[in-house]
C-alpha cells in the first residue's frame, strides 16, 4: 500500500510557479502593510525585528516580499504593530479593497496609503497624537475640515 501522490492544485504550485527575485502578489501585500505600519509607528526595522524574534535583514525581506511570514510570526507582527491578523490580507483577493489600519483614536476614519512616506504628514500626526486633551484634539480636527472644505 503505496501512498497516492495528491493531484497537483495551482495553490499548491504557486511557489514553484514565482519567477526568481518578484515577489508573489500576496506576499508583497503584507510586506507593503508590515512596512506602513512600521513606518506609522514609528518603529525601526531593528526594534520591529528585535519585537518579533528575527534580524532586521530577515524583516527586510517580509517588507519587500521576498520571504513569505509564517502563521506564528505573522501573528508576533499582529501584536507588536497593534492590528488584527486579518488587517494583513484585506485586499488580496482580486477586486477587494485593501483595508487601511485602525487609528489610533479607535475611529473608523481610514489613513491614505501615502502617510508612511509624506513626511509633512507624518509630523501633523505625531503633533496631533501628543495633544493630551481629547476636546482639543477634536476642535483641531473640526477647524482641519473646515479648513479643507473652504479651500
Amino acid at each position: 500500500m503505496g501512498v497516492s501522490p495528491q493531484p497537483d492544485r495551482p495553490d499548491r504550485n504557486r511557489l514553484a510557479q514565482r519567477k526568481r527575485g518578484k515577489p508573489d502578489r500576496v506576499d508583497a501585500l503584507v510586506g507593503q502593510k508590515i512596512k506602513r505600519l512600521r513606518m506609522q509607528l514609528e518603529l525601526s526595522q531593528e526594534q520591529l525585528a528585535e519585537a518579533i524574534g528575527v534580524s532586521f535583514q530577515q524583516l527586510q525581506k517580509y517588507e519587500r516580499g521576498i520571504n513569505r511570514v509564517g502563521a506564528g510570526r505573522l501573528y508576533a507582527l499582529a501584536l507588536a504593530l497593534q492590528v488584527p491578523v486579518d488587517y494583513f490580507f484585506a485586499g488580496a483577493a482580486p477586486g477587494s479593497e485593501a483595508a487601511a489600519p485602525p487609528a489610533a483614536n479607535g475611529s473608523a476614519e481610514a489613513l491614505p496609503d501615502d502617510l508612511s512616506v509624506n513626511p509633512e504628514a507624518r509630523r501633523l500626526v505625531r503633533a496631533y497624537y501628543r495633544i493630551e486633551d481629547k476636546s482639543v484634539r477634536q476642535n483641531l480636527v473640526a477647524l482641519m475640515k473646515e479648513l479643507a472644505a473652504a479651500l
